[in-house]
């Protein structure tokens, strides 16, 4: 059983580094023009020798890419409290009991995945300006699709544990 939960936190963890690095690293789309320097562009800035803000990420025309933002750091947060009340209820639950809690707030986070990234990827276009229109997905974005399935499978496997001695 210690080898089972040691796993479940292990797995757990690297979803969750997973999300911050997804969130945090500057490179959901990079363009690399012939003849300058590679751009990479994540959720708030691109850069190449400078970083500069996302064009009109602060009026209504970005509201799909407010939207990405928003829950990218909702899925990282809630999968840090995930963790946390994981924690909290391998202590306090009875012998038996199911982490129901736990998985629910895991799977919301997994919804919050899965909504960013459908949504960067249906809106991609409106996100950059013409000069970046000709470029591809970088890390940041594939790490987010990664994270997706591996929020559901520790939401899933959070439903299936039960608390044993």
């Amino acid at each position: 059983m210690l080898i089972i939960l040691a796993f479940i936190i292990l797995f757990h963890l690297i979803a969750t580094i997973l999300l911050f690095v997804a969130t945090i690293h500057n490179a959901w789309w990079v363009v690399s023009p012939a003849e300058q320097d590679v751009i990479y562009t994540d959720l708030w800035y691109s850069c190449n020798a400078t970083c500069y803000s996302v064009k009109n990420s602060h009026t209504i025309e970005a509201a799909y890419l407010q939207v990405v933002q928003a829950t990218m750091i909702l899925a990282t947060i809630l999968c840090c409290v995930s963790f946390f009340v994981f924690i909290l209820q391998l202590f306090k639950l009875k012998q038996g009991e199911r982490f129901i809690f736990t998985a629910i707030i895991q799977l919301l986070a997994c919804l919050c995945v899965m909504i960013a990234a459908s949504v960067y990827t249906a809106q991609k276009d409106s996100f950059h300006e013409a000069s970046l229109q000709d470029g591809s997905y970088g890390s940041s974005y594939v790490l987010a699709w990664i994270s997706f399935p591996m929020t559901l499978i520790s939401g899933l496997m959070y439903l299936v544990l039960r608390k044993r001695k």
